[in-house]
Order: structure tokens, then C-alpha cells, then sequence
């Protein structure tokens, strides 16, 4: 299955902010954009000036590798988010915000998306009592989403956990961190999510 296997840090200093792709070390001061947020490379602290065509691809690329798609997997989730009614914006973050992986992620299963992707491809989450292993896969609102049982001795679950409990959890989720378990209350709103996200820009580069 084809993956990126590009630096996280240095993904996170292309976009000019935190992505949140490396768990925990986001949140320290060992976080490279405290030190260097700057574009790696060369040319990187050189001021450019970007066109309106660069900035929707910088948009898109941005929310892309935040929630750890290919360009083709983003590309038939905004077709989806484009056939649905309402505002397609708001249709493509919450097909995003729906994958098992990103739920599992923001229950604080994994420590970030890339770990919270992999827990579910090894067979460690269970969706409404069933084995669930398809990242992808769409959580509807009141699904269950829990940890399966032959996995709640795992480390690195268990640091996630602790980790999470420091944290706030969405308000659109209700966790039990006790039992590792966690329902799908409700599809977030626009004004739930991250307001450096703008989607807007994302729909104009798709719509040329």
C-alpha cells in the first residue's frame, strides 16, 4: 500500500505550521518549527512571493498531509464532498474528520494520525463491536468505536491514553477512557474545527 515516507518535521516547516504529525514531540520543544520555521532546503528562508495558484496548492497540500493522504485519496474524497449537498467545504473536513483513523486518533488511541492508522490496520479497533481494519472506512454519528481486547495491554495505547487525558478531547466525541472506548456523538461543524484550515481555497483549485 503506498504511503509517504517523507520527513513529518520537515513536512510541518513546508506548510509554515504545526501539522501535529509526530505525536507528542509537536507539543515539546524539540518541535523543529520552535527552532527553524522556516521551508527546509537550500532556498528555504528566501521570502517568496506566491501566486494565487500557488497558495490553493500550498492550502491543499496542507490539509492533505494533515490528515495523511495521497493525492489521489484526497482527490476522490473532495469528488464525494462535491456530490453531497451543502457547502462542499464543509462536506470535505467532515468526510476527513469521519475516517476511523482520524476518530481513533482524536479518542487519543494513537498519538498521531500515522499511529492511529496503523493501530487500526493491525486489527486493534473495534467499529459498533466488530473488527474494523480499513482506515478509510466512515464513522456515522452514534457509532461505537473501542479498543479490541487483545490490545489493551499495548504501551504504546496506554501512553496515548495518558497522553490525551492531558488534552481536551473534540466535542463532537464522548470518551471513556477507563473501558478505551469512544462514540461518534455527532458530524463536527465548521466552527468546531481548526480555523487555519481554510477549505475555501481548496474548493477553488479543484473548481479551475
Amino acid at each position: 500500500m503506498a504511503r509517504n515516507i517523507n520527513p513529518k518535521c520537515r513536512q510541518c516547516r513546508r506548510e509554515g505550521e504545526k501539522l501535529f504529525l509526530k505525536g507528542d514531540k509537536c507539543f515539546s520543544d524539540k518541535c523543529p518549527i520552535e527552532r527553524r520555521n522556516y521551508p527546509p532546503g537550500q532556498h528555504g528562508q528566501k521570502r517568496i512571493r506566491l501566486s494565487d495558484y500557488a497558495v490553493q496548492l500550498r492550502e491543499k497540500q496542507k490539509i492533505r498531509r494533515i490528515y495523511g493522504l495521497l493525492e489521489n485519496q484526497f482527490r476522490n474524497v473532495y469528488k464525494r464532498a462535491d456530490r453531497q449537498k451543502g457547502v462542499t467545504g464543509d462536506n470535505l473536513l467532515q468526510l476527513l474528520e469521519s475516517r476511523l483513523d482520524n476518530v481513533a486518533y482524536n479518542m487519543g488511541f494513537g498519538s498521531s494520525r500515522s499511529e492511529a492508522r496503523q493501530i487500526v490496520r493491525h486489527n486493534c479497533i473495534l467499529l459498533n463491536g466488530k473488527r474494523a481494519n480499513i482506515p478509510s472506512q466512515l464513522v456515522e454519528p452514534g457509532d461505537l468505536v473501542e479498543i479490541a481486547e487483545h490490545a489493551k495491554s499495548y504501551l504504546r495505547i496506554k501512553a496515548s491514553i495518558e497522553a490525551t487525558k492531558r488534552r481536551s478531547t473534540p466535542s463532537w466525541l464522548e470518551v471513556d477512557f477507563d473501558n478505551l472506548k469512544g462514540v461518534y456523538k455527532s458530524k463536527p461543524e465548521r466552527s468546531d474545527l481548526s480555523s487555519t484550515i481554510n477549505e475555501s481555497l481548496v474548493v477553488e483549485l479543484y473548481s479551475k
